[in-house]
């Protein structure tokens, strides 16, 4: 159950120099998504409510990218922890209960760790609560030092800390909360550390005590899930977990994967039970697999929609449509706007652009159709190109239902070839095909068109 009157501060000001980027850093991506997002993801799921995120001049596209997704406030210039909490402050109606605090490059917190967190400062009445962790390297985190009797005195970060205090393993993980009330009374108390410069969110510690009040902690287990990441190193890492927590919640939910461990699928990407991916399988984007479709070994797909009890093999799909029970591949293509009928089959090197493949059409190797219209059950043979360009403007091709396609068929297009009609071997078709008609050579000429035998295969 969600906190009532508890908001979420998400401190996104810096640029992240570590990273050497022009990006900024929360918005590099981790399985698909800014991995400022995740933490959206989180504060929502803990709170619900819209959380708050504190940018920078520096990092103004992050308000451009949430900007449906989050409110904002302007920290004008890097001075700390405590000044980003101080600008959040002003940009937040007064009637709040409890007010978080966490770093918008930490991805892989959990929303149940920040939900204990404010049941333990309620549960205390403490003003503050903050999580901490024994590290296993504490390199570059701010030690908590404890006081005879087990209580949190404060925290020291690392450029401010003497060799004793070096040698603490237990660290500040940078995720708090607060008493509304108290923090709007005393962030204004702030003052500069004479080592930085910078006004440091840890100094309400002492603030805390003075006032005769209680600070909390919630001592959580070293399992990655509070890293935050400052260079690319990180960025793999946090990749890595957040693969491997997607992958899980599929297979749990009746995904079957081969070799998790090759499988990269997005945190966008939608699977139904049954699917199947083998090794090597990239799934990007806003991906959609339904029941029961193998995506085979080698197959990379991208804001695709695949149907039901599809067999995808070594083929990349952008941008594609793909009904139920088509095979596709090997290495086959599918560009941005290709949408593929029921029971069609392309095969080796097919490539697909922007045209509609009806169902039950063959076109099984070594051919292009692009800016086209195939009907139902055409047959598409191999080598045939829709020649859609004239040097200036695309033109389409519309090929009729049942229309049988010969071998290097080039169809320069604006054409049309009419339901049951048929092109030769090698033809080159300058002009429209009508119904029923063979049309044959170069330039093709058109007669009646013999029909195959009931049963005759199409072209494989």
């Amino acid at each position: 159950m969600n906190p009532p009157g508890a908001v979420a501060i998400i401190l996104a000001a810096g640029l992240g120099t570590r990273m050497r980027s022009r990006l900024p850093k929360v918005l590099h991506p981790i399985c698909g998504r800014p991995m400022l997002a995740y933490v959206l993801d989180a504060a929502c799921e803990a709170t619900g409510t819209r959380p708050l995120v504190v940018s920078s001049p520096a990092t103004a596209v992050v308000r451009e990218a949430f900007a449906e997704a989050a409110d904002f406030a302007l920290q004008e210039e890097p001075r700390g922890t405590g000044d980003a909490v101080r600008a959040a402050l002003a940009a937040l109606p007064d009637p709040t209960h409890d007010l978080l605090v966490l770093s918008g490059d930490v991805p892989l917190i959990r929303a149940d760790d920040i939900r204990e967190l404010v049941a333990r400062r309620r549960a205390t009445g403490a003003v503050m609560a903050l999580v901490t962790v024994e590290a296993l390297d504490p390199t570059d985190l701010g030690r908590v030092v404890r006081g005879a009797r087990g209580r949190v005195e404060r925290i020291v970060e690392e450029k401010d800390a003497t060799p004793e205090e070096l040698g603490i393993d237990e660290v500040n993980a940078g995720v708090y909360a607060f008493d509304a009330r108290w923090l709007r009374r005393r962030v204004g108390d702030l003052r500069p550390s004479p080592a930085s410069g910078e006004l440091y969110l840890t100094d309400l510690l002492a603030f805390a005590r003075a006032d005769r009040r209680r600070v909390t902690t919630l001592e959580l287990e070293w399992d990655g899930t509070l890293d935050g990441i400052n260079d690319r190193v990180q960025l793999a890492d946090a990749e890595l977990a957040m693969r491997a927590r997607i992958n899980d919640g599929h297979l749990r939910d009746g995904v079957t994967m081969r070799d998790p461990a090759s499988a990269f699928v997005d945190a966008t990407v939608e699977l139904a039970r049954d699917v199947t991916l083998e090794p090597n399988v990239i799934l990007r984007g806003r991906t959609r697999v339904g029941e029961g479709t193998v995506i085979g070994a080698g197959s990379e797909i991208r804001d695709s929609v695949v149907g039901r009890d599809c067999h995808i093999w070594a083929s990349v799909l952008e941008g594609a449509e793909v009904e139920d029970e088509v095979r596709i591949g090997p290495f086959a293509h599918l560009r941005p706007g290709a949408s593929i009928g029921r029971g069609a089959r392309l095969g080796n090197f097919a490539e697909v652009k922007a045209s509609r493949v009806g169902p039950g059409v063959q076109q099984h190797h070594f051919s292009y159709i692009g800016d086209a219209d195939v009907g139902a059950g055409a047959n598409i043979g191999a080598g045939t190109v829709t020649v859609n360009y004239d040097g200036r403007r695309k033109h389409r091709t519309v090929i009729g239902e049942g229309a049988f396609i010969g071998s290097d068929s080039m169809l320069i297009a604006p054409v049309e070839i009419g339901p049951g009609a048929a092109t030769g071997a090698g033809s080159v078709v300058t002009r429209d095909v009508p119904a029923g008609k063979l049309a044959f050579g170069v330039p093709a000429r058109i007669r009646e068109r013999r029909r195959r035998a009931a049963g005759a295969e199409g072209d494989d």
